[in-house]
């Protein structure tokens, strides 16, 4: 079956030129000046919309336990919204608990998936449980194609690692190749700040925001990457939201230090004013970091355009208002953190385009190819280019939106960006090959997903 993609202008982080794209089966054939190619089985215009490779969401958490109870998207229900907003694979976490092998917990991360995803998958392992077992698993996890680790700095008790356990993943991951991954926020202050808050009857939700200040997120920061430095582990920082934590990144990738760093789209558009907003509504926005001031924004937006911020993901871990965001009414600690975003990404990203404050170029790359690069899926993803995954993405940047929970696909009942009116919507997303998003509607089913073995971090010396 072939596929011809004609007429757009084909993305990639040089930006962008006229070029139609052949496809065989599930993979790309040829990219070739306009007009080449007179006709395929399948042949799909994309006269005046952009052609760029399938979005890579890097941070996602589907079925996700945290708080007695679970993030509301399933495997099915959160890839088939990621599809629909122009991401054709994602990379989720799979969650050590304490006393339980890496190993039961990629079976168990496997279980959850197979069959059930309409996009291709990966999995992260998050690291609860430093010991001599679970150090040496981390070499097995590699062989089984999941090469990057999530420690946490926050969450005493659940997720917390200390400094000395951090060192010993570090130097395992030194020795292995694989990456590890850092939550940074300094979680024993952070709980001492939330007791004093409860104790003091500041029980609301923007009390989340404000016991977890910027300047905790960059002191955690600039201690991983010092713990990094002296093991000669590389770093990467998720969900960087502050412009504490930014500088701390800059300062050791100008030292030539292997740190790297994302954030997401939720601290680039919202603020903490959203966590303050009336009648337990702040509830809704209530994420780790938190959402902070506005004047980080532009820190981060410029962040993006110097490459210290390399990768744009979600964090996208739902959780309804209804029933599971109310389970901390009376107590901002007992509220699930997370925010939905995996099916907004790519439109998010595109309204940087459209406001001047990142280029084409910068869109593709901190949305496909550097996270296909840092997590060992390029070239197979990530790039519009022969031999390569027909993951496609058809955009049209003239088109309008407006985001709302009554027209997203992800199985939470509200929407963050509620209201959001954006320049610009995927047309039609291609999955190796298969149409899964068209004007026709939807077109891909629970197991035409697969799992993705990972190769090590193409980024790192």
């Amino acid at each position: 079956m072939s596929t011809l993609i004609k007429g757009g202008t084909v993305l990639s982080p040089a930006g962008g030129v006229p070029a139609d794209v052949l496809v065989e089966g599930e993979q790309i054939a040829a990219v070739t000046a306009p007009g080449v190619f007179g006709t395929a089985d399948i042949v799909f215009d994309a006269t005046g919309k952009y052609v760029l490779p399938g979005g890579i969401d890097a941070h996602t958490h589907m079925e996700m336990p945290f708080g007695g109870t679970f993030s509301s998207d399933t495997f099915e229900t959160g890839t088939t919204a990621a599809a629909w907003g122009g991401t054709t694979t994602i990379i989720d976490f799979a969650v050590q608990a304490k006393g339980t092998s890496l190993q039961s917990t990629l079976d168990k991360w496997h279980e959850k998936a197979d069959g059930n995803c309409v996009i291709d998958y990966g999995f992260h392992m998050i690291v609860s449980d430093v010991n001599d077992s679970t150090l040496k698993e981390m070499r097995t996890c590699i062989d089984a194609g999941v090469s990057s680790f999530k420690m946490f700095m926050a969450y005493p008790g659940v997720f917390y690692s200390t400094d000395g356990e951090i060192l010993r993943a570090m130097h395992q991951a030194r020795e292995t190749g694989g990456t590890i991954m850092m939550h940074a926020e300094n979680g024993i202050a952070i709980d001492e700040l939330v007791a004093q808050a409860i104790a003091e009857g500041r029980t609301d939700p923007v009390e989340h925001g404000y016991t977890r200040p910027s300047a905790l997120e960059g002191e955690a920061t600039s201690r991983a990457i010092t713990l990094a430095r002296v093991t000669g582990s590389p770093l990467y920082i998720v969900h960087l939201s502050a412009a504490e934590a930014l500088s701390a990144v800059a300062e050791a990738k100008d030292a030539g230090q292997n740190v790297f760093a994302e954030t997401c789209p939720q601290y680039l558009y919202l603020s903490i004013e959203d966590l303050a907003k009336p009648g337990f509504e702040g509830a809704k926005y209530v994420a780790s970091p938190p959402l902070r001031e506005k004047k980080h924004q532009g820190d981060l937006w410029r962040g993006l355009r110097t490459n210290d911020l390399s990768v744009v993901s979600t964090d996208h871990c739902p959780f309804c208002f209804k029933d599971q965001k109310e389970l901390g009414r009376g107590d901002f600690s007992k509220i699930p953190n997370g925010i939905p975003g995996v099916e907004h990404r790519m439109d998010l990203l595109h309204q940087g385009v459209v406001a001047g404050e990142i280029s084409l170029g910068r869109w593709v790359e901190t949305c496909s190819a550097t996270p296909a690069r840092m997590f060992g899926l390029y070239p197979r993803k990530g790039v519009i280019a022969p031999g390569s995954d027909a993951d496609i993405v058809i955009y049209d940047p003239a088109a309008k939106q407006t985001l709302s929970a009554e027209t997203h696909h992800m199985a939470v009942d509200y929407s963050a960006y509620e209201g959001f009116e954006l320049s610009g919507k995927v047309d039609t997303v291609l999955s190796r090959g298969k149409a899964v998003v068209s004007p026709s509607g939807f077109g891909a089913k629970p197991g035409d997903g697969k799992f993705l073995p990972r190769d090590l971090c193409q980024y790192l010396g």
